[in-house]
């Protein structure tokens, strides 16, 4: 049993498709072929019952139909008569009281002996338990004296029939399991077509990665269509986000390139003979130390990243609690940057965001805002409250954003100046973890600037009512 379930495990899906609606079609109609020739068979014995019930009646009425003074002679010489009643494949023979036959036609069968008969008391019998005949015996009035009547109806024609029909219905039920195997067999092609296509896309993937065309073309509605859409959009998921790797990796390694260049340069300086001078001592240990700083801001920023893909629970913050906070802890950093914070009337708005993410969010907002202003920084934090969510919108009075640069400042260390961010401290990705950040909470942003008057950004985040 555990071989045949391995050897079933082991084909392909195809091949049991086929053989399953094979076999149910098959077994379906091997059942109703055996119903049919049951039934056929039952009406054709029951025929052949009728046959003999009619011959038996029809001789009993030509007897009664005598009169009292018909005698053996009478029989005798009417035989010709009876044999017209009397089918030629059935065969009668006439008994007298003592059971000695004393008339016979159709002499083609041979009877069983009388006393091994249950004789009736009246009319006639039938006895259908040999196969090969059935058998009828009456009592008949013989003139003045009571005698036998018996019949052997052969079943012959019965068994030829039944016969060719068992024949016909294998035959035709051994075409029916080939013409089933057949069109299963063209069904599970057909209909599993997209399922090898689907196998052969993501053989290719497996083999060539996304290089080439993901897409399945398969137009019906069914369970097969709805599993093809959901492996189009994970692919284009995957895609993505293997685009994305891609992409974070070479930026990545980009932007550490440059540090360890400087660093290596610097190096290199003071092993050859920097370091026997104090001021280029000094001066190179001291850009060593900064891009070192700005490769320690690259990894926490990534990580930052990587932590905040990863954050998948929300809870309910209050926003206003946590941007004073973080206003306070800018203003330790910066203590000449005016934050004008214009907080709500009720001091509290309560929405569906992890408390950190949200603390990371402001602070990444906040602190482009001030990197970007002029020598007066001036920042200014709204909110505006709406049924399901709210939006904080940001505002400084810096240099602005070109409208060329706008759709692209959320990309993973996209920044437009370099020289002026890296001298700031900027990695590039401050404001790809406030998109992704938002994003998880199922929020939304977008900056409006206009280059030397300032941005605003707006962050709009789902409430907790509902």
């Amino acid at each position: 049993m555990n071989r045949f379930k391995q050897f079933v495990a082991s084909q392909s899906l195809k091949k049991k498709w086929a053989i399953s609606s094979a076999t149910v079609i098959f077994l379906s109609f091997i059942t109703m072929s055996i119903l049919l020739f049951i039934a056929l068979k039952g009406w054709l014995f029951y025929q052949e019952e009728q046959e003999v019930q009619r011959t038996m009646n029809d001789l009993i009425t030509f007897f009664e139909s005598q009169g009292p003074y018909f005698t053996v002679q009478d029989i005798q010489s009417n035989s010709g008569l009876m044999t017209s009643i009397i089918n030629q494949n059935q065969t009668v023979r006439l008994l007298n009281g003592d059971g000695i036959e004393f008339l016979r036609i159709n002499n083609s069968f041979n009877f069983p002996p009388l006393d091994t008969i249950d004789l009736p008391t009246k009319g006639y019998s039938l006895d259908s338990l040999n196969s090969s005949s059935i058998s009828a015996v009456g009592r008949i009035q013989l003139g003045g004296f009571e005698g036998y009547i018996q019949l052997e109806h052969p079943l012959n024609t019965y068994q030829a029939i039944s016969t060719y029909i068992l024949t016909t219905l294998l035959l035709i039920s051994f075409c029916a399991l080939l013409l089933s195997g057949w069109i299963g067999y063209l069904l599970a092609t057909t209909l599993l077509k997209p399922l090898q296509d689907l196998k052969m896309t993501m053989d290719d993937i497996a083999d060539h990665g996304f290089k080439k065309n993901l897409s399945v073309s398969y137009q019906a509605k069914d369970e097969i269509g709805e599993l093809i859409v959901v492996f189009d959009s994970m692919m284009k998921k995957l895609k993505s986000s293997f685009d994305q790797q891609q992409q974070f990796m070479a930026d990545a390694s980009h932007e550490l390139r440059t540090p360890i260049q400087v660093v290596e340069g610097h190096l290199a300086l003071l092993n050859r003979w920097g370091k026997n001078d104090p001021l280029i001592l000094e001066e190179s240990l001291g850009i060593s130390l900064r891009e070192i700083q700005q490769m320690k801001i690259l990894m926490d920023d990534m990580l930052d990243l990587a932590r905040g893909e990863q954050i998948t629970e929300v809870h309910c913050t209050n926003i206003v609690e946590h941007t004073c906070e973080v206003i306070t802890e800018l203003r330790l950093i910066y203590p000449d940057v005016i934050f004008e914070h214009l907080k709500p009337k009720t001091n509290a708005l309560e929405v569906n965001i992890n408390a950190n993410a949200y603390r990371q969010i402001i602070r990444n907002i906040l602190i482009n805002a001030i990197r970007y202003s002029l020598e007066e920084v001036h920042v200014s934090i709204r909110y505006q409250q709406s049924l399901d969510h709210v939006i904080i919108h940001v505002q400084d009075q810096g240099i602005g954003i070109a409208p060329e640069h706008q759709s692209k400042i959320f990309d993973r260390f996209y920044r437009i100046d370099s020289a002026r961010s890296r001298n700031q401290g900027g990695t590039g990705l401050g404001l790809s973890i406030v998109k992704m950040l938002v994003q998880n909470a199922h929020g939304s942003i977008h900056v409006v600037s206009e280059e030397g008057k300032g941005s605003t950004f707006s962050i709009l985040l789902p409430t907790n009512y509902g």
